[in-house]
Parts: structure tokens; C-alpha cells; sequence
């Protein structure tokens, strides 16, 4: 069993950002992810891709704000637990008990939910032979867009991702667009960009069809795609980028006991505490009036979450906010001189 004050379920900006808030109130914490890295959808699905909405910094990739985060919560060596699941949540006095599915235990005043949307997977193509091409021809993300360089890409998709990914690796491939409908959900800027770029030849837009079929033996050589007038056309591709969304799976914790609505958990928003004692949810996964999905939202909801983790953490000493600036019991912690 290993004790610690809080237990952080998801690595994600908002839980790395939750280990600093915690830490520098002198908390300790461990984080568990079922994902194999550290960074959450930021790494996951737009490692590469432009993040404009973090104060202080005009643009930076999901990389570099994960790297960011890590660097901040160094001073505090945090313990992760990367490939694993929190698969059951038990009351024992004050505290709770938190088993996950490698049987690891942890016993804490305070868990703290950061898991995002909680357990995602992509939604995959379901054209015949398209599974023995995963990973190898066709993908649901990009880990790295230099691997995609000087090829023919076929991107599917109507919204924000496989807009963005077009415009990206136009600068360097040969980008061919498909879509089942002739109007595309994305930002009105990046459709315009994307028009320009039709007009110059840079990118060829395919709608409304779908992909019917596709060509190769290790790897694609060509796919067909099918208009909805029955007219068939084929495209030599050597990778498929599938941007048809996430299939969302909040897993074991909707069968917390927590308020639920819909798929997300409704918190309290003065310090974003369910309605278990002792349990907070913050980032994409809670919901309250007024709430906003983004990464800054997630920021200040952790913390003042961390504020109440503190007065359960240590019920026997009062809580004195106090300026990093000034702060030389913070400033110790972070390890400045």
C-alpha cells in the first residue's frame, strides 16, 4: 500500500499542472494514466500540432507544453504509473483506496480526477483489409510529421484535425482531402487557407464520397474511393491519415458513485469537489455552469482544488495562501535560492 496525499488519475496538461499546485502547497502526489506517456490528449492526438491559448506563451506544440510541465514539477519527483487503470475507488475512514488493474494500492485523503474524457480510442476505418495496414500505411494520428514527408497522403475527415493536418503537410506532400459531405466543420480561417491551397493545386479535395477500397500488399499502394453518384476513382497513396473522431470511455469511474451528467462529472465550482468528500474532478471531464474546455480552465480549477486537498490532507494545520513571488517556504520547495 503506498500512501500519499493525493492521488492524480490522468498525466495530461491539467495533471501536471495539478502536480505543481499540490507541491508547492508541500503535497505530495502520484499520477496514474492508462496511457504508455505522459501528456494526454496533448501528445496522443496533436503532439506537433499549434496550442494558442496558454497565457504567456503565443504558440507552442503538445510537446512542448508537456515538456514544459515536466521541467515545472521536477523539485517535487512525482511517482508515475503509466500503462495502468484505477479500476476501484473504496472509502476507509478519511481516507480512500484506490486498487489499480496491475494491483498496485494507493491510500489517500484526496483523489483528484484529470483524465480528460477519460479513456479514448479512435474511430477506426472499417473498410475491408484496412486493420493489417494499421501503423504501417494507415494512420489515426500523427506522432511525428517529418515520417510523412514527400509522400501521397490521403487525409479523411471534415473537422478541425484533418483540416489542420492538411494544411501542415502541404508544406511538404502531396495532400489529397476526403469528405462524405461537401461542407467541412472547421474553423472558417482554416478553410479558407485550405481553398487557397486548392486553387494553387497544392491539395485536391474529394466530396462526397467515402473510401472503398484499398490496395496493397506490407504497404498501400492506391485506394478507391466511391461518390455518392456511384462514380469510383483511384488515387495512389502511400498513407491514410483517418481523423473520424474519438470513441469516448469514462471506464470505472462511472461506477463511482459520482453525479454524472451525461459523460461528464458535475462538480462543485468553488473547489470543483464531487459529491464524494474528498474526490475532485477538473479539466474536460467536469462539468458546472459556465464551463469552459480549455487547457487554461483546467489550470485554475486545480488550483483551488489543491487548496481543499490541503485542509483534508492536513486537517490539523491552517491553510496560508501566499505569493510565489514572496513565499520563501514555496521558494525552498521549488528549490530556488
Amino acid at each position: 500500500m503506498i500512501k500519499t496525499d493525493v492521488v492524480i488519475i490522468g498525466a495530461g496538461p491539467v495533471g501536471l499542472f495539478a502536480v505543481h499546485q499540490l507541491g508547492i502547497k508541500g503535497l505530495k502526489a502520484v499520477v496514474v494514466d492508462n496511457l504508455d506517456k505522459v501528456g494526454g490528449q496533448c501528445i496522443e492526438l496533436y503532439p506537433d500540432k499549434p496550442i494558442y491559448d496558454i497565457p504567456a506563451v503565443p504558440e507552442c506544440t503538445g510537446k512542448e507544453l508537456t515538456d514544459k510541465l515536466l521541467e515545472q514539477i521536477k523539485p517535487f519527483k512525482t511517482t508515475f504509473f503509466l500503462n495502468e487503470r484505477v479500476e476501484e475507488v473504496k472509502e476507509e475512514g478519511n481516507n480512500w483506496v484506490v486498487k489499480t488493474n496491475n494491483n498496485n494500492q494507493f491510500n489517500a485523503p484526496n483523489i483528484l480526477i484529470a483524465g480528460g474524457v477519460g479513456s479514448f480510442e479512435p474511430r477506426k476505418l472499417t473498410t475491408k483489409g484496412a486493420e493489417k495496414f494499421e501503423n504501417k500505411s494507415i494512420f489515426y494520428s500523427v506522432k511525428n510529421k517529418d515520417d510523412f514527408k514527400n509522400k501521397n497522403i490521403s487525409i479523411f475527415g471534415g473537422g478541425d484535425s484533418a483540416l489542420d493536418w492538411a494544411l501542415e503537410l502541404s508544406k511538404f506532400s502531396k495532400i489529397t482531402l476526403v469528405h462524405r459531405r461537401n461542407e467541412f466543420r472547421g474553423a472558417p480561417h482554416t478553410l479558407n487557407e485550405i481553398k487557397k491551397l486548392e486553387e494553387q493545386k497544392k491539395i485536391s479535395i474529394k466530396t462526397p464520397c467515402q473510401l472503398d477500397k484499398i490496395e496493397g500488399e506490407d504497404k498501400i499502394k492506391s485506394i478507391s474511393i466511391k461518390y455518392e453518384d456511384g462514380k469510383i476513382e483511384n488515387i495512389t497513396t502511400d498513407f491514410i491519415l483517418s481523423f473520424f473522431g474519438l470513441v469516448m470511455k469514462l471506464g470505472p469511474i462511472a461506477e463511482w458513485g459520482l453525479n454524472m451528467d451525461k459523460k461528464t462529472i458535475s462538480v462543485n465550482p468553488k473547489n470543483f469537489e464531487t459529491n464524494k468528500k474528498g474526490i475532485f474532478a477538473t479539466g474536460d471531464i467536469c462539468s458546472y455552469p459556465g464551463k469552459l474546455k480549455l487547457i487554461l480552465s483546467g489550470f485554475h480549477e486545480v488550483a483551488l482544488a489543491s487548496v481543499e486537498c490541503f485542509k483534508r490532507a492536513r486537517p490539523n494545520e491552517k491553510y496560508r495562501f501566499e505569493f510565489t513571488t514572496s513565499s520563501k517556504t514555496i521558494q525552498d520547495r521549488l528549490g530556488k535560492k
